[in-house]
This record gives C-alpha cells, sequence and structure tokens, in this order.
C-alpha cells in the first residue's frame, strides 16, 4: 500500500485519539495503525511509518493490539509504545474449552452484518452480531446478498424485524451499482468491518467494494454454503477512502461481557419484562406475566423469547466464567509481588 499522500485522518484517525497525545509524545513517537495481527508480528501503517513491528507486550487480554487498533510507535526503533484507548472493540469468548477473550476489531464506525436471501438467513446468528454491535455502540447495517436470485422482501422483513430501527440492504454483491449503496458508509478515513458466515457471498461483496480479488472456494449447490478462503483479519483501503475491515467466517460466535448489548437487541422482551407482577419472573407459568401475555395475544413470537433465553444464559455463563479466570489471575498476580516484596525485605535486612 502506498500511503506517501496519506494523512492521519485518512487512516481513521480523529479527534478522540488527538486528546490522548502527550506534548512530547509528537517529538518521540509516531501514530500508526494496526492493519493486520500475526503470531509474531504487527502490519502497521501511518503517514510517517508502514511495516512490521514487534506486538505490543500486555499480561491483559484488552491490552493486547487488534486490527484497527492505533499505537505509538517510537520514532527511532520502530518498536510500539502505547496502545491508545479505543472508541470501539468487538470481542469474543475464544472459540474451544478456553476462557478467554479474543478481540476481533478495534474502532470500528459501522458493521456491516452480511447474510443471504436463503436458507443461511438466520434470526438468531443475525441476533448475536446485533449484540456485538450494540455492545460495542457501533452502528450495524444488515445486508442480504444473493438478493438477484430470490425476492428478498421477505427476508427484509423479517430482519427489519430483529431490532427497532434496523438497517437493512437487500442487494446483489456482484452488482457495483447497487453495492454502491453502502458508500455512504465507506467514506474517507471511515471503518466499516464485514462480518457473516462462509457462503453468504462476502468474498463477493468485498471485491465489489475494494476492486480487489479475494478466492472463495466453490458453492455447494446442495446447501448453497461455500468455503471462505479468508485466514485473518485484516484492513483494506477502499476507492472511496474508507477502510474496510473483513474477518473470517466465525464458526463458533460465543458471547461474553455483552449484557448491555442483548437488552438492546431484545428491547421488546425487556420491556414487557418490566411489566411482569413478579420482579423474578421466568415467564413460564407465573401469574401476572406481561412476556406470556404478549405472546399469547400475538404481540410477542415465542420463539424471539427462546432466542432471548438462550443468547442471555449464554452470556452470562461466559461471563461468569472469565470472571473467575481473572480473579484467580488477580490473585495469582498478588501472591507473586507478596513474594518478590519477601524477597527484597530479606536482601533489605
Amino acid at each position: 500500500m502506498t500511503n506517501e499522500k496519506l494523512s492521519l485522518a485518512d487512516f481513521g484517525w480523529s479527534q478522540h485519539f488527538q486528546s490522548q497525545l502527550q506534548p512530547r509524545d509528537t517529538d518521540e513517537l509516531t501514530p500508526a495503525r494496526v492493519l493486520a495481527v500475526h503470531r509474531n508480528r504487527l502490519d502497521v501503517a501511518g503517514p510517517d511509518f508502514s511495516g512490521r513491528i514487534p506486538p505490543l507486550a500486555s499480561d491483559d487480554d484488552d491490552g493486547q493490539a487488534t486490527v484497527g487498533d492505533w499505537l505509538l510507535i517510537d520514532r527511532e526503533n520502530r518498536a510500539p509504545r502505547r496502545l491508545l484507548a479505543r472508541k470501539s472493540l468487538f470481542k469474543r469468548k475464544a472459540a474451544g474449552t478456553g476462557r478467554r477473550i479474543q478481540l476481533i476489531a478495534a474502532n470500528v464506525d459501522t458493521l456491516l452484518i452480511v447474510t443471504s436471501c436463503n436458507q443461511d438467513f438466520n434470526r438468531a446468528r443475525l441476533e448475536r452480531y446485533l449484540a456485538l454491535a450494540r455492545e460495542a455502540e457501533v452502528m450495524p447495517v444488515v445486508v442480504l446478498t444473493k438478493a438477484d436470485l430470490e425476492d428478498p422482501s421477505d427476508y427484509v422483513a423479517e430482519a427489519a424485524r430483529l431490532m427497532p430501527g434496523l438497517l437493512v440492504e437487500s442487494l446483489n454483491a456482484r452488482s457495483a451499482e447497487e453495492v454502491s449503496r453502502l458508500a455512504m458508509w465507506c467514506g474517507r478515513g471511515q471503518t466499516v468491518a464485514l462480518v457473516g458466515s462462509s457462503g453468504v457471498g462476502k468474498s463477493t461483496l468485498i471485491n465489489s467494494l475494494t476492486g480487489a480479488t479475494l478466492a472463495t472456494a466453490a458453492i455447494r449447490e446442495d446447501d448453497a454454503h461455500g468455503r471462505h478462503t479468508t485466514s485473518g483479519r485484516s484492513l483494506h483501503r477502499l476507492p472511496a477512502g474508507g477502510w474496510l475491515l473483513d474477518t473470517p467466517g466465525m464458526r463458533e460466535l460465543q458471547l461474553a461481557d455483552v449484557e448491555a448489548g442483548i437488552e438492546d437487541v431484545f428491547a421488546d422482551v425487556v420491556a414487557l419484562a418490566g411489566d411482569c407482577r413478579f420482579a423474578d419472573c421466568r415467564h413460564e407459568s407465573e401469574p401476572g406475566c406481561a412476556v406470556r401475555g404478549a405472546i399469547a395475544d400475538g404481540r410477542l413470537d415465542a420463539a424471539r423469547l427462546d432466542r432471548f433465553r438462550k443468547l442471555s444464559n449464554e452470556e452470562r455463563r461466559n461471563s461468569e466464567e472469565l470472571w473467575r479466570r481473572r480473579a484467580r489471575e488477580r490473585g495469582f498476580g498478588r501472591m507473586v509481588r507478596e513474594v518478590l516484596k519477601d524477597k527484597r525485605d530479606k536482601r533489605g535486612e
């Protein structure tokens, strides 16, 4: 990427980051944005420097640099010195049985949630992505691809019902004219992230937005799924001046620390629960349950309540696991500090 003529604003710099600089920072350090994260290095770029640097040392999950982050780099040795506070952060419980948090992306302005007008359309999956967006205070936009293969109107209506005021776009990802409807979120310095499962046309949409070519495995005709060959998250500069963050298809999206996001997505259920006779109502057979009443008279779909329960229970379980792990790590850290203090005290004697 050539960046000789790009300013900090072109990379997505704003007053949010400028306000974090100290007077001497401009003499000793230079800002650079993380474009990609590898096992032992970071790809970064800025007006004054573009290249690979070592990762930022941090024992805290949130202290690790992720794609989209801003770092202050030492002008002399190119070592990362400080991670600037983010204006948004996407994270999830790491896949598998581990209890760590995996950072997905930082400093995103808009989340494009991509799905398709076929059997891949899944309300529960969309609600997971919406909860992530709402927790991060990032604007979500649902993008329905393959609208040229089937009438998208029913899918648009279904998606719009998932959250009040949700923006939904249906398009043919191969049509430059239709994809241009996303341009309002892709302007100079703006950062958009794409999420979605494999086979929904995400690579095709990226190709149309960037003019690049990303490999995609063949679509299997029996289930309309393909295998996205993207292996890691990275930022791509868009012709309109924005930045697009691609993410590989996430087969296991375990939520944690997103209680507020879930409540935003299911604001209708939460509001009804507030009218229940009992504060601890489980919305099963309790008298005076406003939620069950809304289901009975057709104002609320029973399946939506089930999805809310499932997502809330999962989030609560994962968050409790993370809290216990962090508590253990804090206890271990205190023990190490006490041992070191005892050794220093003995040497002093």
